[in-house]
């Protein structure tokens, strides 16, 4: 049984920062590429970023580039999502998920789902 549980999200402020983190069970990462999520209230889910397991390559969506960074730990089976410089549009729920296969902005294209971790970032 696969599982993902995200953990990490808080309160904080405009220009702060927080690193959430995503364990995995139930399944290896291996050569598996792993991907981020957020919804805001009201909102769809939209890609954050992606990254692939074997060698690291990581792509980004406009809005977080050079602000928020995905890395992994190979021995703990966790990939991190570190989030830098948050404004108030960055409060979403925070999900993560397991790529199958497709375009990596698409949530269609995972097919495992963390439960969320809620960011909320005051002005």
């Amino acid at each position: 049984q696969v599982q993902l549980v995200e953990s990490g999200g808080g309160l904080v402020q405009a220009g702060g920062s927080l690193r959430l983190s995503c364990t995995a069970s139930g399944r290896s990462f291996g050569t598996y590429r792993m991907g981020w999520f957020r919804q805001a209230p009201g909102k769809e889910r939209d890609f954050v970023g992606t990254i692939y397991w074997s060698g690291g390559h990581t792509a980004y969506t406009d809005s977080v580039k050079g602000r928020f960074t995905i890395s992994k730990d190979n021995a703990k089976n966790t990939v991190y999502l570190q989030m830098n410089s948050l404004k108030p549009e960055d409060t979403a729920l925070y999900y993560c998920a397991f790529y199958r296969s497709g375009s990596v902005d698409a949530t269609s294209s995972y097919d495992y789902w963390g439960q969320g971790t809620q960011v909320t970032v005051s002005s």
